[in-house]
């Protein structure tokens, strides 16, 4: 990504350094895919093929480049046993934990205004 160079104060500086991290962040877990993962890990360990068959529809393309983006942002972390075959295990992190929390507060926002969303796009769509 690539930033305008600031000629502000190092305190303002930070500020804008911090938002474009934000929006990075934000355009990387803002899909479908990536909440889901971090619904379905919750406060469980899972293995891949355990979060496969736990997120309906995701192709193993999908799910290992989500998992990526969320291992490399600090949100899961990744453990391999030394077992043969390998087994892998993915975990949320405590920022991973803080951003399910923030999950589930829009889901209880889509739970309360479901019947206001519903009928607005029904009056919309007439």
């Amino acid at each position: 990504m690539v930033t305008k160079e600031y000629t502000g104060s190092p305190d303002e500086a930070d500020l804008t350094r911090a938002d474009s991290l934000a929006r990075e962040i934000f355009s990387d877990v803002a899909n479908k895919w990536a909440l889901l993962i971090i619904e379905s890990l919750g406060d469980h360990t899972l293995r891949f093929s355990e979060l496969c068959q736990e997120i309906e529809g995701i192709s193993h393309k999908m799910l290992t480049q989500n998992l990526r983006m969320l291992e490399r942002n600090g949100l899961v972390e990744r453990t391999v046993h030394p077992t043969v075959p390998p087994r892998v295990e993915y975990t949320l992190t405590e920022p991973g934990r803080g951003l399910r929390e923030t999950v589930d507060g829009m889901c209880d926002w889509t739970h309360r205004y479901l019947g206001h969303i519903e009928a607005s796009r029904h009056r919309f769509d007439a």
